[in-house]
């Protein structure tokens, strides 16, 4: 899977995660029709991660959760670049923060949830 064009919502989730489920609520709840991808499951590509980041427009350590053990077991650090960062999520996906959900040409982390409505 490719990530999506302008038509399309796809919220980037994973259902054992309390905020992902609340941001997929809030989706919900308004009625928005979206596609999810399980990236735990189906992990992203590193084109994809490398889009991911185009569209979010930040650097991908802001994207990655350095709290997870694979971050520092990786060798990343704060000063680590994109590309190592990007390299990482793409064999440790749960480096990945979520929920991130897309719409064509940009992307929002639903951290807080309700951040998730800035693409609907």
């Amino acid at each position: 899977m490719t990530l999506p064009d302008a038509g399309t919502l796809l919220l980037i989730h994973n259902p054992r995660c309390s905020k992902s489920r609340a941001a997929k609520a809030l989706l919900e709840e308004r009625g928005a029709r979206f596609e999810l991808r399980l990236y735990i499951e189906d992990p992203l590509t590193r084109d994809e991660l490398t889009e991911l980041r185009r569209r979010l427009g930040l650097p991908a350590r802001d994207f990655a959760r350095r709290g997870e053990p694979a971050f520092s077991a990786a060798g990343l650090g704060p000063e680590s670049g994109d590309a190592a960062v990007l390299d990482a999520i793409a064999r440790h996906p749960e480096l990945l923060e979520r929920p991130i959900l897309v719409r064509g040409d940009r992307a929002v982390v639903g951290r807080p949830p309700e951040k998730v409505l800035e693409l609907v």
